[in-house]
């Protein structure tokens, strides 16, 4: 690909990332990403990503494939005989991406994609290996009653993950101030994300 369609691919890319993150996927008018990279040509994204989804496959794969890569690190580095290690794993890589703009676009274009959560196991070829692997050991603890409770207990700690990592960014971009540095919110998130995992069943029936 010659210099100057690298140089335009990787400026409608970034484009396309930012106004995700603070428009929305669909939201967005693929016109606009193309004025904002200050590209002239109207099909230019089209040209090089195909369409809507093929820039959105590739702003996820270009932060998705180092995640995975670091997310495999640190689960060899801790003791996954605790529920919290092998969330600590999952989280870890995330909070990083809070501290680059491009991160936080990535963490709140993610979020926005929750309606595709619950396929995690469904279609596993589309999953980054360590991801889908420490998923499957997390249903296996989780305390519930039965195979599709464990399910809905991953699929709300997904959820909540996502939601909070979006909205730290959100903020973070914002200029909120922040009551705690970001080694204590990672912390916290974990607690909170175990708390989904490990919370007792209630017996079925049963009134609290």
């Amino acid at each position: 690909m010659p210099r100057d369609a690298t140089q335009t691919r990787s400026r409608l890319l970034a484009e396309a990332e930012r106004l995700f993150a603070e428009q929305g996927i669909w939201r967005v008018r693929m016109q606009d990403i193309v004025a904002a990279a200050g590209q002239k040509n109207t099909s230019a994204l089209t040209y090089h990503f195909g369409s809507r989804s093929g820039v959105l496959d590739e702003i996820l794969r270009e932060h998705g494939e180092p995640i995975d890569r670091e997310r495999g690190e640190v689960w060899a580095e801790l003791d996954d005989e605790h529920t919290s290690s092998l969330i600590e794993a999952l989280v870890q890589p995330l909070t990083r991406r809070l501290t680059t703009p491009s991160g936080r676009c990535y963490l709140r274009i993610v979020a926005q994609l929750s309606a595709e959560f619950s396929r995690w196991d469904f279609d596993p070829t589309h999953v980054p290996a360590n991801l889908i692997a420490i998923l499957r050991l997390l249903r296996d603890r989780a305390l519930a009653t039965n195979k599709a409770q464990r399910d809905e207990r991953v699929l709300g700690m997904i959820q909540l993950m996502t939601a909070s990592l979006a909205e730290r960014a959100r903020q973070t971009e914002a200029g909120v101030p922040l009551d705690t540095v970001d080694n204590i919110y990672a912390a916290n998130l974990v607690d909170m994300l175990t708390g989904v995992i490990e919370a007792p069943a209630r017996l079925a029936g049963r009134v609290a």
